[in-house]
């Protein structure tokens, strides 16, 4: 029955989603030319919020919890699973006073509105995966940067969506780099539930009446302890959030 309701009410979201990037491709551009990166960011923010209502017309809820004191003006790493594109929205407003970024591949800096230019001047990392040496570099200067700004970062660290909600193994290599160059980072684990299930029939239908739920988990302090230690643990806590394990 919801997937029945997704096909009528599908185009709502899709057609309001893609609105949403044309009409903030020149207001981000405007914001980031004339008044630079604090205007900039606000108008991403906003962008993103707009994006994430637009879930709640195929009857799908967002549920962002995050009971955790977390400290401001101190980097964080947030590692989260990745189960859908809808992930990234309610991640980008509710830790935006965190200045969070993201690292994307390099291709998305082309030719979708709104989201390639964001990744192009937002601060975030654009990774080529086919060369190890560029992506390495782009992720120390995501690290400078949130070592010199305070900012934060947000790692999918399977490294790619799941596309039946089981957490897959998460993957030192980013963490580890960013890490070196900013030790004082504190990790946060984010367990993200039910966003698979929206895509799982693909972009259309999309499923209905979903409750997606963002939980923001206890930090973890690095304290010098081995970097798999830190990330196994990480990933141990997504998936005793989730009862994977």
């Amino acid at each position: 029955m919801r997937k029945f309701f997704g096909y009528i009410l599908s185009p709502f979201v899709i057609i309001t989603f893609f609105l949403a990037l044309l009409i903030f491709q020149p207001i981000q551009w405007f914001c980031y030319k004339v008044f630079g990166y604090a205007a900039h960011k606000r108008s991403v923010d906003i962008l993103n919020l707009c994006l994430l209502r637009t879930i709640y017309l195929a009857g799908n809820t967002v549920v962002f919890t995050n009971k955790q004191n977390l400290p401001q003006g101190r980097p964080i790493i947030f590692l989260a699973n990745h189960q859908s594109m809808f992930d990234i929205p309610p991640l980008i407003y509710y830790l935006r006073k965190y200045h969070a970024k993201f690292i994307s591949k390099i291709e998305l800096t082309k030719g979708i509105p709104s989201i390639s230019f964001n990744l192009k001047y937002g601060g975030g990392a654009n990774i080529d995966r086919k060369d190890s040496r560029q992506s390495i570099s782009e992720i120390i200067k995501l690290a400078t940067k949130m070592k010199e700004n305070n900012w934060s970062a947000v790692i999918f660290p399977e490294g790619t969506r799941s596309k039946d909600g089981k957490v897959k193994t998460f993957q030192v290599g980013g963490i580890a780099t960013i890490l070196k160059k900013c030790p004082n980072a504190l990790l946060v684990p984010i367990a993200i539930k039910n966003t698979w299930k929206i895509t799982q029939y693909g972009y259309y239908p999309l499923y209905s009446f979903t409750r997606m739920t963002w939980d923001v988990l206890e930090p973890i302090e690095p304290n010098g302890q081995p970097m798999e230690d830190l990330v196994k643990e990480a990933e141990n806590r997504i998936k005793a959030y989730l009862h994977q394990i």
